[in-house]
């Protein structure tokens, strides 16, 4: 792919390239904006006199800095079409982005212990991927996730409520506060979702030390680690990652705004990709961490020396990752192999 010789080139390539995202928490994507809209349809009163006062007050230290505010925006989340316009404007973005297929974490803890009933939650994001595909042309599957700030106990019951759904999510994941709640918390909770046939995936080492990482690979069963940029400071975990090929679904501007790197020029996506790490580029929650995932690729690129083959291997290591049917993933790569024929 000689003919990328301008950084002008390379940015309009990693835009206009087929990909998947496989970390972004759709509550994560809600907007100021569209958070006064429904505070206003529901009778819902904010902390904030306007959007800008909202916006302003995304200056996070830290994960939990950050969960404060993201569960107070949720707050607006109250009938199952509110699930669906929140589902329906990320989907338009991620379609303005070139994404293929998405596979969205929902934390439906965040709503039915403030009184909605899951039925609503997920019936009003199925009802956005289901119209996702229809409309836009994007494979759109859902993941439900267990905060691991709550017990145990509250995991298994949420697991229940969701078994008369089992047809409209994929797969379990778990996030919320790393730190002090190792993955092995919720062993039991794993091992019954995968049981009933279900995917698994789970935060590990974003602020958590690489014995999360073990722990969710080992004892978890997980097929996908989210983040995983502490991988890097255990030799023998990253042998095992690229040995297993296991994915790695990177959120390069999150780790910023969060300050697990001081900025992008010294993130690690490029030693991984160096490595033979199956690594991703995702957008976790990106209405307040400042950007959709053309913006994660762009900004990324634009800091680290990263090339026109490195944006291939992201893209086709998505697609690879994703729990897409091998029918799928082979029209995505080929797909892709057509956009990249197009560059020369």
């Amino acid at each position: 792919m000689g003919t990328l010789h301008t950084p002008e080139m390379l940015q309009a390539m990693i835009c206009g390239m087929p990909k998947a995202e496989l970390h972004i928490h759709i509550e994560g994507s809600l907007e100021p904006e569209l958070i006064f809209a429904l505070a206003q349809r529901n009778r819902v009163s904010l902390d904030y006199p306007n959007v800008e006062a909202l916006r302003a007050a995304y200056a996070f230290t830290n994960l939990q800095s950050f969960l404060d505010i993201y569960y107070a925006g949720a707050s607006v989340l109250l009938k199952e079409q509110d699930f669906f316009d929140m589902a329906w404007a990320y989907f338009l973005r991620a379609k303005a982005d070139n994404v293929a297929r998405a596979e969205l974490f929902f934390d439906p803890q965040t709503h039915t212990e403030r009184g909605v009933p899951f039925a609503d939650v997920i019936d009003g994001l199925r009802r956005a991927c289901d119209q996702a595909q229809r409309e836009l042309g994007i494979e759109a599957e859902l993941i439900l996730c267990f905060l691991r700030h709550l017990d145990e106990a509250a995991a298994f019951a949420t697991l229940e409520e969701a078994r008369p759904h089992l047809g409209k999510f994929i797969g379990v994941g778990l996030d919320s506060s790393e730190v002090g709640h190792p993955p092995e918390k919720f062993a039991r909770v794993f091992a019954d979702a995968r049981k009933l046939g279900l995917r698994a995936v789970a935060h590990a080492g974003e602020e958590g030390p690489p014995e999360y990482i073990w722990s969710a690979l080992d004892v978890l069963k997980v097929e996908r680690i989210d983040h995983g940029v502490q991988s890097l400071k255990d030799p023998r975990l990253v042998e095992r990652l690229v040995a297993e090929r296991m994915p790695l679904t990177v959120c390069p501007l999150s780790n910023i705004k969060l300050c697990v790197f001081p900025k992008l020029a010294a993130h690690n996506l490029k030693t991984m990709l160096d490595r033979g790490i199956v690594a991703t580029i995702n957008s976790d929650d990106p209405a307040y961490f400042g950007g959709y995932i053309n913006q994660n690729f762009a900004q990324t690129f634009a800091a680290l020396p990263l090339d026109a083959n490195d944006a291939i291997v992201l893209a086709r290591n998505s697609f690879e990752a994703s729990f897409a049917s091998p029918e799928q993933k082979r029209a995505h790569g080929e797909r892709l192999d057509a956009f990249k024929a197009s560059f020369g």
